[in-house]
Order: C-alpha cells, then sequence, then structure tokens
C-alpha cells in the first residue's frame, strides 16, 4: 500500500486565487517559550484557500453548509484520469465522454496545472472544467470532482460549473497537488473541518494505491 499526500501546504506565502492578499493565509505567533510557557499560533485563513471543498451555499442562495455535509462521502474509492494531453486550457465534454464514469464516482483530474510554479504566482490561465463538461459530470450522478487548481471554473459568468455540480450536491474539491499521481483507482481519504454554517471547509487529501 502507497499513501500520496496530495494536499497544499498552507504557509504565508502560498499561492492564493488570483493573488488577492485577502486571501493570503496569516500566521501571528501569541505565545512562544521565550516570554511563555509554551507556544501558540492563531491562523487567520479564508475557506477557499489551500485544497479545499465546496458546499452548495458558495454559489446557491440558502445551499447547504458543511454541518449538513456526510463526511463519509470524502471516505471514497476513486477514479483518476490524466488529461495532461489537453491543447486547449480547459476540459469540455468531448474530453472526458469516453471515460469510464459512472453513479456516485469520484473523480479527479489530473493537469498540467500540477507542473506550474506555484512561486510565479497565480497562474490566470490554469486548465479548468468547462460548462459541457459538468452537464456530464451531472448527468453521470458522480458523488464528486476534484482537480489540481484553486477553481474548477474561471472567469466564467455566473458561474455554470459551480451551480451545474453544487445544486446537484456534487463535491468540488480544488487544490489538489497531483504531479506525483498516475492515472488509475485509488481511495481517497479528505476529511473537512467540522464548521458550523460554512460554504466550504480545508480538507487534508489524501490518495491510498492498494
Amino acid at each position: 500500500m502507497k499513501i500520496y499526500d496530495i494536499s497544499m501546504l498552507i504557509e504565508p506565502n502560498m499561492m492564493v486565487y488570483k493573488d488577492k492578499p485577502s486571501k493570503k493565509p496569516v500566521f501571528k505567533n501569541v505565545a512562544n517559550h521565550e516570554d511563555s510557557t509554551h507556544y501558540e499560533t492563531k491562523v487567520e485563513l479564508d475557506i477557499h484557500c489551500g485544497t479545499h471543498i465546496d458546499m452548495p451555499l458558495h454559489m446557491l442562495r440558502d445551499g447547504k453548509t458543511m454541518d449538513d455535509f456526510d463526511f463519509t462521502r470524502l471516505i471514497t474509492s476513486c477514479k483518476v484520469f490524466d488529461l495532461t494531453h489537453l491543447k486547449n486550457n480547459y476540459i469540455c465534454a468531448e474530453d472526458i465522454k469516453h471515460f469510464n464514469i459512472e453513479n456516485d464516482d469520484f473523480i479527479i483530474f489530473i493537469t498540467n496545472n500540477s507542473y506550474y510554479d506555484k512561486s510565479k504566482g497565480f497562474d490566470y490561465d490554469f486548465v479548468y472544467v468547462d460548462e459541457s463538461a459538468a452537464k456530464i459530470l451531472k448527468h453521470k450522478k458522480i458523488n464528486g470532482v476534484g482537480i489540481d487548481a484553486l477553481g474548477i471554473e474561471r472567469s466564467k459568468h455566473n458561474h455554470p460549473t459551480h451551480k451545474l455540480l453544487l445544486e446537484d450536491d456534487i463535491i468540488i474539491m480544488e487544490g489538489l497537488e497531483l504531479k506525483d499521481i498516475q492515472e488509475g483507482e485509488y481511495q481517497l481519504i479528505a476529511l473537512p473541518i467540522k464548521l458550523k454554517g460554512t460554504e466550504g471547509s480545508w480538507v487534508r487529501a489524501v490518495l491510498i494505491e492498494e
């Protein structure tokens, strides 16, 4: 058995969505061994920073929140598909229509996002899932979909990909690190933090290869 950590490292200078300063994590030392008997850190962290999942409330008024979520849905088998060969910077229906995607599958897409140098800052041309591909995933009634970008769609008016998936309670997982992963079937464990009333949560995501 081999375990792959596919989570982003949370640190103050990490890549965040559109390089927005407001999304950068803030680490504050509130007690240290020189001035106190213990060490303690306070962290300010946007829910959509790093590896995280989106809940329906993120895009849908009165949508489900984290405390409505059955976390066991993220302890599941999953199918990983390699799309690093794409010439376009989006995933469309034509790219995935031949994939073996079935009801209740959790799907993860590897793209060239995984090979982008994050030290350069946010990649405004990241590979995303377009509306036509989202319609296929919705029709298949999958459990969830993950991608190696901080957004599953990019600069789309009215967020159609998010809405198509979230209105059917399909999990969206963003910010995966997949450069060491090969196409195939794995066990996914991605436990979210137990939060009240939020539109998502950070996860520590791993893939287990039997």
